[in-house]
C-alpha cells in the first residue's frame, strides 16, 4: 500500500517535482506605508490579553521567522500544540498552519489574536486599545486615511507586513538564475535531494509548503492526536499524521524541526525524514552534502525589517 502512495504522490507532482523558482529580488506589490504600520503591530504586545506576547514572540526574526522553542508559549504561559512554523516567504505557501485549516494569510493573522492558549483577545477590545493610543492613530491615518481604528485594518496591516517579509538572493536563486555555482559539495546534496526523491515533496517557488504529506509515507511515525493535524480539519482516516510540507527556505536557521519539535538539528532532521517518508538510511558523505545544500537555501534578511 506504502508503494501505491508513494507511485499516486510522484504521479501527482511530476509536473512540478524538478521545477524550484528563484524568489523575486524586488516586491513591487507592498504598500509600504501599511506594511510599517503591520510591522510595529507584529512586534507589540498590545494585542495580546496580558499585554505579555506578540506575533514576534512566536515569529522571531532572529531565528528565520520561527521559533526556537520546541512550541510556542502563549497569554499566561499557556503551552502550544505545535511547532511554530516561519512567517518568512508566507505569502507562498499554498495553505496556512501545519494542518491547512487557513486558506489565506489574512485568515491565519486572525487565529492567534482569538485563540485563549495563544493571545486571548477579542476585536472589540483591540480598536478599544488602539483608538486610546495617540501614535496608531496618528499613524493608521497615514495608512488608511482615518484616525478611526477598525480591527479589520489591524488584520490587513499585519498580513501586508508579512506579505513583504520574503528572503531573496540565497545562493540557490542565484544558481538557478545563472549567476553564480554551487561548489562541489552544494551540488553534490542538490543532486543527492533530487535522486533520493526529497524533491518530490520540496518544490515549486518556496521549496515546499504547497502540498500535504503523511508523515510516515514509509515506516510509521508516532501519531499523537494533540498536534492538530489534516485529519483535525477533514476528520478522514487517511489524514491522520497528515501535515503541510514545510519551506526549506532559510532550514539552517528554524530548528527545532517538524511539527512536534522533536529534531533539534537539521542533521538528525534529514536522518529522520529519510527513514519515515523515504525509507531509506541516507549515508554519512550524503549527509554532509545534503547539509551544504541546505546552507544555500538561506536568503537575505527581508529589507523590510530595515526600513525606517
Amino acid at each position: 500500500m506504502k508503494y501505491v502512495i508513494l507511485l499516486l504522490t510522484l504521479f501527482s507532482t511530476m509536473l512540478i517535482a524538478f521545477s524550484i523558482k528563484p524568489l523575486p529580488v524586488v516586491l513591487d506589490d507592498i504598500d509600504l506605508a501599511k506594511a510599517q504600520l503591520g510591522k510595529k503591530l507584529f512586534s507589540d504586545v498590545i494585542l495580546s490579553e496580558d499585554k505579555t506576547i506578540s506575533c514576534h514572540s512566536c515569529h522571531n526574526f532572529k531565528y528565520g521567522g520561527a521559533d526556537p522553542r520546541e512550541v510556542s508559549l502563549g497569554v499566561r504561559m499557556n503551552r502550544g500544540n505545535i511547532q511554530s512554523p516561519t512567517v518568512y516567504n508566507a505569502r507562498y505557501n499554498f495553505k496556512q498552519f501545519w494542518n491547512g485549516r487557513a486558506d489565506t494569510l489574512l485568515d491565519q493573522a486572525d487565529g492567534p489574536v482569538h485563540n485563549p492558549m495563544e493571545m486571548g483577545m477579542d476585536a472589540v477590545v483591540i480598536e478599544e486599545r488602539l483608538n486610546r493610543d495617540a501614535g496608531y492613530q496618528k499613524a493608521f491615518e497615514a495608512a488608511y486615511g482615518s484616525s478611526k481604528i477598525l480591527y479589520a485594518q489591524v488584520l490587513e496591516a499585519i498580513v501586508e507586513f508579512e506579505m513583504a517579509l520574503v528572503t531573496p538572493n540565497a545562493k540557490f536563486d542565484r544558481f538557478l538564475r545563472n549567476e553564480m555555482t554551487l561548489n562541489e559539495a552544494e551540488m553534490k546534496g542538490y543532486l543527492i535531494f533530487k535522486k533520493r526523491g526529497c524533491i518530490t515533496c520540496h518544490n515549486g517557488i518556496n521549496i515546499g509548503s504547497n502540498s500535504f504529506q503523511k508523515m510516515g509515507l514509509f515506516n510509521p511515525y508516532d501519531f499523537n492526536k494533540s498536534y492538530p493535524d489534516r485529519y483535525s480539519v477533514t476528520h478522514k482516516e487517511y489524514d491522520k499524521n497528515v501535515f503541510k510540507v514545510p519551506t526549506l527556505r532559510n532550514i539552517e536557521l528554524t530548528a527545532p524541526y517538524f511539527h512536534d519539535g522533536s529534531a533539534k538539528t537539521l542533521k538528525e532532521a534529514i536522518k529522520t525524514m529519510a527513514h519515515h517518508n523515504l525509507g531509506v538510511r541516507i549515508k554519512e558523505d550524503e549527509l554532509k552534502s545534503m547539509l551544504s545544500f541546505f546552507k544555500t537555501l538561506t536568503g537575505e534578511r527581508p529589507t523590510i525589517l530595515d526600513k525606517k
